[in-house]
């Protein structure tokens, strides 16, 4: 991938480990990250879509449910192996599946954080050894600005995803000393073709765009530039914040 967009000297020969790269902003981020010269590994349970963004982007594809906790470390530690000690981690799976508030059960609550929010905290507990033997790292967490603007019909989605602002603030503290950087990235709507061809409607869309600052659909790119900067060391003295990219619309 080339384009007019910033090239990061510092990202050339790091490896990276991105979370959900089989599709949408993680397989454009994955690509993203390859193309800066860095080394990347991803994580997903969808093998055929994962096996093809590795093709196209020469990252190390490990297929994984990440919540198997043991499943996820070990997937984790392969990929280190691999490809060397981890400094970046892109913690960006989730799945945002409606569901009405009445119909919520235990079961289902907890799966819907399993899958949006405690992979998080134990992708970060897996690398931080190796960032400490490097010296330091970056891990960055995707949030979601559903939570922020009071979005229904899927309040444990919205719960997890407002929660990471929580691990993000903390865990910056915690790793601080070690030289490792926490912050949160938060996408808008972004038109993946998950979103395309589940939720998006004309009715729907126009009313994203009346409360965008900035008119135009969010892409997956907008949100991988982001990470970019926050995984290069043009950001080495940020830790412990949100950046929302929404185009104005919170």
């Amino acid at each position: 991938m080339t384009d007019r967009f910033a090239q990061y000297p510092s990202l050339a020969g790091r490896t990276v480990l991105l979370t959900g790269g089989a599709g949408g902003i993680g397989a454009v981020t994955v690509g993203r990250f390859a193309a800066q010269g860095a080394h990347v590994a991803f994580l997903d349970f969808d093998a055929p879509n994962g096996e093809k963004v590795a093709a196209e982007t020469g990252a190390l594809f490990i297929r994984c449910d990440l919540r198997d906790i043991d499943a996820l470390r070990a997937a984790v530690a392969d990929a280190g192996r691999q490809l060397g000690d981890i400094t970046v981690l892109v913690n960006n799976a989730a799945r945002d599946d409606r569901h009405g508030f009445e119909a919520v059960e235990p079961d289902y609550w907890d799966e819907r954080m399993a899958t949006n929010l405690r992979h998080q905290f134990f992708c970060i507990q897996a690398v931080v050894p190796m960032m400490r033997r490097a010296g330091g790292g970056s891990i960055i967490n995707l949030g979601s600005v559903s939570w922020m603007n009071r979005t229904g019909g899927m309040p444990a989605y919205t719960t997890a995803k407002a929660a990471v602002r929580g691990l993000t603030r903390g865990l910056a503290r915690d790793l601080g000393p070690d030289r490792i950087r926490v912050n949160e990235v938060v996408p808008g709507w972004v038109y993946t073709e998950r979103q395309l061809s589940l939720w998006v409607t004309p009715e729907s869309e126009a009313r994203s765009q009346a409360n965008q600052c900035l008119k135009g659909r969010l892409l997956p790119d907008d949100i991988a530039r982001m990470v970019l900067w926050l995984a290069a060391d043009d950001s080495a003295m940020v830790t412990a914040q949100h950046f929302v990219v929404d185009a104005g619309s919170n």
